[in-house]
């Protein structure tokens, strides 16, 4: 655990999340600015700067980490309509938080995959 890193102090319980799905290898919980109806992140519990770093140490881990992305699209319904998983890796793909996280997103008709193409 990175004491610096808010999603390792999500893990421990040190800061409130909406936890929505938990194994023992991931947590996911609801995104607290949501760019669609829903949003939930999906996090690995060891941290990982990024999904290079994720895939590279332990790729079991990032199994773990896309499966539970299907779980949490099919508990929120999202299979019929469609959702995405994305990784942002690094900070030209925007990525605000250095541990690795994927985005569930879906609910409603998500546009064109780059926004200004």
């Amino acid at each position: 655990m990175d004491n610096s890193c808010l999603f390792c102090r999500i893990v421990s319980g040190e800061i409130p999340a909406t936890v929505v799905h938990r194994t023992d290898t991931t947590v996911a919980f609801r995104d607290l600015d949501p760019k669609a109806p829903t949003h939930v992140l999906v996090i690995p519990v060891e941290h990982h700067a990024d999904v290079v770093a994720l895939a590279t140490a332990n790729p079991s881990a990032a199994a773990d980490v896309l499966a539970t992305a299907a779980a949490v699209a099919q508990a929120e319904g999202l299979t019929e309509g469609g959702f995405r998983v994305i990784f942002n890796t690094g900070r030209y793909a925007g990525q605000e938080v250095f541990h690795v996280h994927a985005h569930v997103v879906g609910g409603a008709p998500l546009g064109p995959m780059l926004a200004g193409r």
